[in-house]
């Protein structure tokens, strides 16, 4: 047997077929998508996100080049593309709008159905993880008289027999069930959010990660922080497991992070960014550039949001933008406005929970949870669809957390209770017109009091 415990999970644990869940997840995903097209010709009030608008959009500008509508760069221009830049406020990779272009010519919802089958992507390439990694070797640990697992021995097949292998399968899938047939997710996919394919590649990296595949997971680190710029915390944590080394004490670790290996693997990962964005730069030229990254380095969202950041921006919002006004700014109202004030402690922070947890492999997916919640907490923006960075990692976590329901309902309280306190204050100031702003403010306060504090809680339950 691998674990005691198994004996006692079984007997909580539903008659549960991932392939049954799998088949339900897609139905329903389907179903919404469907609903969606009815939803949307029927009411004001659409169901799709505009975002998804934004996309079909730029993909069908790509599609129709114009003279006002050209690629700007030099291969953009030798080939006659067009420019998704065209539509205003679309400020992502190209490869998005180009993933979108059968909008165009098949049919208008394939993007939404391509995001919901990302979603089930993630969900089966979670499932392996569960099963052929993490469950086994949490199983082995809680099974074996030492408290820790040499790299050595994490390498060789943990010895399962088939009864044991079914109860694992039964806990992953019901732990897979928590992603697939989670509200947040299935709504946010067949509303058009491209989230989905983002998460399949961050995925991609971390299960890389954990097979040692090192080349593998710099090209998909690459890949996911051209597609969108956050997941580059996660190479931090990566970084001090790809190097030699056996030791766990600050210097060891150092040395494993210079470790030719995990310089290798760093110019790799950095290579492959390197090269996307320089061939997107060669077809769309500077408007790839500042809307896909720099707009991001200087953007003013004044506009309500999770983070508190967005009104200190508010009070200090000019009317008219100009040099002259920002340069005749009091000291403390430019400090408010500059994006210093809050990428300083999130970069701090992220990047300093990868390198304090990054050092072991069987921590990995505990560091990248623990980044990105501080990420998103302590971003100057933050909407709802950013907490499916995080909580994509929540269903590898849960076998190391130890906690009873109780602490788990109440984690769960405050984390939700927190969001609604907030959209109960937003809905008078979107939907009234009530001057709520402090208000407002005051629950961001509260939000990021109540985020941070079941962040500590679930770190405190987590068994190392």
């Amino acid at each position: 047997m691998v674990s005691k415990s198994l004996v006692s999970l079984q007997r909580h644990l539903p008659q549960l077929s991932f392939s049954r869940v799998l088949a339900i997840s897609a139905v329903l995903r389907v179903a919404l998508i469907l609903y969606s097209e009815w939803h949307d010709a029927h009411s004001t009030v659409k169901y799709t996100d505009v975002d998804y608008r934004v996309f079909s959009d730029a993909a069908h500008f790509v599609l129709n080049p114009t003279s006002a509508n050209r690629a700007q760069g030099y291969l953009g221009l030798w080939t006659g593309s067009g420019d998704p830049y065209t539509r205003a406020t679309y400020r992502y990779t190209p490869l998005l709008a180009l993933l979108l272009t059968p909008n165009e010519w098949l049919h208008p919802s394939f993007g939404k159905y391509l995001f919901a089958v990302c979603d089930l992507l993630t969900g089966m390439l979670m499932y392996r993880m569960l099963v052929d990694i993490i469950l086994p070797l949490g199983a082995k640990c809680e099974g074996s008289a030492s408290s820790s697992v040499s790299s050595a021995d994490q390498e060789k097949p943990t010895d399962t027999t088939t009864a044991d292998t079914r109860v694992l399968e039964r806990y992953a899938t019901l732990l897979v069930s928590v992603h697939l047939l989670n509200p947040l997710v299935f709504t946010i996919s067949t509303r058009g959010s491209s989230e989905a394919i983002l998460l399949l590649f961050v995925l991609s990296t971390i299960y890389c990660a954990l097979k040692r595949r090192w080349n593998a997971a710099a090209v998909l680190l690459g890949l996911s922080t051209h597609w969108k710029i956050y997941p580059f915390i996660y190479g931090v944590a990566c970084l001090g497991l790809v190097g030699n080394g056996v030791g766990r004490g600050w210097k060891e670790y150092l040395q494993r992070m210079v470790d030719p290996r995990a310089l290798k693997f760093g110019a790799l990962s950095a290579a492959t960014f390197a090269a996307l964005g320089a061939l997107m730069y060669l077809i769309w030229g500077y408007p790839f550039l500042y809307e896909s990254y720099l707009y991001h380095l200087h953007r003013l969202d004044h506009r309500h949001n999770f983070s508190p950041y967005f009104y200190l921006i508010y009070l200090t919002y000019p009317t008219q933008s100009s040099p002259l006004e920002l340069d005749s700014m009091p000291l403390g109202q430019r400090l408010l406005r500059s994006p210093l004030t809050s990428f300083v402690p999130q970069m701090v922070l992220s990047l300093g929970t990868g390198l304090l947890f990054g050092r072991r492999r069987d921590d990995l997916v505990f560091a990248c949870f623990v980044q990105t919640v501080v990420f998103v907490v302590f971003n100057k923006v933050c909407t709802s669809q950013y907490f499916l960075w995080y909580m994509i990692f929540l269903p590898l976590l849960i076998p190391r957390l130890r906690m009873s329901t109780r602490q788990a309902l109440l984690y769960l309280g405050v984390w939700a209770g927190t969001q609604a306190l907030w959209l109960s204050e937003a809905y008078k100031l979107e939907f009234l017109g009530q001057n709520v702003f402090f208000g407002l403010w005051v629950r961001s306060l509260i939000y990021v009091v109540g985020n941070c504090w079941v962040l500590a809680q679930i770190m405190s339950c987590y068994a190392r």
